[in-house]
Order: structure tokens, then C-alpha cells, then sequence
């Protein structure tokens, strides 16, 4: 199945990768640039494999994104880590039913999920850009965000996957009534743990093109450290016009591979 990769592929994955990471550690939904561009440079390959191969790929540039906000931003290292261990057993229980999703019922998944992003950064422009609430948050939004950001979103990012970041920066900026660049680093931490909940099932399952995930794993592990540097310079406002124009462009080709082929 490598062997079967050309270079002109190969190089824009891993472009893809170093864009995905970027994104991701701006915004969140960096596997909506990853994944849909591995439906489209490897298109035979299983499903599951191409999962798989997502979260070793995604959890280098996540992980990076997540060391840089926590030294910089002002997050809750503890509480992200509480969410974390509950998206852990979410994304764990998503990987197990994996296995079966097929290509046809995979893309659009990922379109549902694509125009529901669109949908809402259109739609809510300022999401995000107010202050922060002043003190810790009331112990009902912390049970709320565990069990949405944590248990459901980490069930959704194991099964499926693309746009758990944005999904998760969504919830806990609403949930918790933070501001995007604190959401965004909480988000890190929390998508961490179910990168690696996820992984270990698709390990264990043999789901993983490790020998294509190392070059594109060192590429979006490069794109997530640049991309925290950006977000916490610059917020990540500037990046909204960017994500509606890949958002828009992967739900066209993935419509024309879905139903024009």
C-alpha cells in the first residue's frame, strides 16, 4: 500500500500535515484538511488504516500545541486533564466500533461534520473573542464539560475524528465561558488524550500505516508548535477566513469523489 505512493503525493501530504497542524493549533479541525486529504491521495486503502493513520499523525502536532499553550496561556492544566481522562475512554470506545466504517459512509460523515463547522464560524463571527468570566467556573459547567467535551466529543474523535478540535473549542469556550485562546489551549490537552485513546485501539487492531505516518508526523508536529506561536501572538481570529476557505474546498472534492466518481 506505500509503495503505491507517488512522490508528488507523498510531498502534498505531507504539506497537508504541516497545514493541518497549523490549523489545528489555531483553531482546532486540523483533521479536516488531514483526513480528507488521505481519502484522496490514498483512495483504496481501508478506512480504519487511514483512521488509524490520522491519530499518529495528529497527536505529534496536538501535543506540541498542547506543551505551548500550557507554558504561555493562561489554562487550567488540571482541569483539562480531568476532561482528558474522560475524552481518554470516549475516544477508546469511538476506535472500537471504527473498525467497521466504510469509505462511502465515511465521507459524509466528515461532510456533516465540515458543514456544521462552516455553518457556526459563519454564522457566530465574534465566537470566542470576549473575556474570559473572572474566577473558576461553577462545578455544574465542569460536570457539563466533561461529560460534552470529554465523553461525547472523545467518542466522536475516535470513530470519526475531523473537526474534534474545533468541536472542543466550541464546547468549553461555550460550556465554560472561556475565551478562544484559553478554549484553544484547554482543547490541546483534551485532544490529546483522545488522540491517544484512539491510537492505541487502531494499534492494537494493526490499523496504522506507520511507515507514511512518521514523515507526516514530523511535518504536523512543525505545523502545530509554528501555529500555537501564531495563536497566542496574534489570536485566532485572523485564521477564520482561512478555515472557511478549506472547509468549503474539501466539501466540494469530497462531494465529487462521494458522488461524481
Amino acid at each position: 500500500m506505500i509503495s503505491e505512493i507517488s512522490l508528488p503525493t507523498l510531498l502534498a501530504l505531507c504539506l497537508a500535515a504541516a497545514a493541518a497542524g497549523w490549523i489545528d493549533a489555531v483553531v482546532g479541525g486540523g483533521g479536516l484538511l488531514q483526513l480528507p486529504a488521505l481519502l484522496v491521495g490514498l483512495p483504496h486503502a481501508p478506512a480504519a488504516h487511514l483512521l488509524g493513520t490520522n491519530k499518529a499523525v495528529a497527536v505529534w502536532g496536538t501535543a506540541a500545541a498542547a506543551v505551548a499553550y500550557a507554558r504561555k496561556a493562561p489554562v487550567d492544566v488540571r482541569l483539562a486533564l480531568r476532561i482528558g481522562a474522560a475524552a481518554l475512554g470516549g475516544s477508546l470506545a469511538g476506535a472500537f466500533f471504527a473498525s467497521g466504517i466504510d469509505n462511502t459512509v465515511l465521507r459524509p460523515l466528515i461532510m456533516v461534520a465540515l458543514l456544521a463547522v462552516l455553518a457556526f464560524v459563519l454564522l457566530r463571527p465574534a465566537f470566542g473573542v470576549t473575556a474570559a468570566e473572572p474566577g473558576p467556573p461553577a462545578r455544574t459547567r465542569i460536570l457539563a464539560a466533561i461529560g460534552v467535551a470529554g465523553l461525547g466529543i472523545g467518542f466522536y474523535d475516535g470513530l470519526v475524528g475531523p473537526g474534534t478540535g474545533t468541536f472542543l473549542v466550541l464546547a468549553l469556550a461555550g460550556i465554560l465561558h472561556l475565551n478562544l485562546v484559553t478554549a484553544s489551549g484547554t482543547a490541546k490537552i483534551v485532544n490529546v488524550c483522545t488522540n491517544l485513546g484512539a491510537l492505541v485501539t487502531f494499534a492494537l487492531k494493526g490499523a496504522v500505516l506507520w511507515q507514511l505516518a512518521l514523515p507526516l508526523a514530523l511535518c504536523n508536529l512543525a505545523g502545530g508548535a509554528l501555529g500555537a506561536r501564531t495563536a497566542l501572538k496574534r489570536g485566532s481570529g485572523f485564521v477564520r477566513g482561512v478555515l472557511v476557505v478549506v472547509v468549503v474546498s474539501l466539501v466540494c472534492k469530497l462531494a465529487y469523489d462521494q458522488w461524481a466518481l
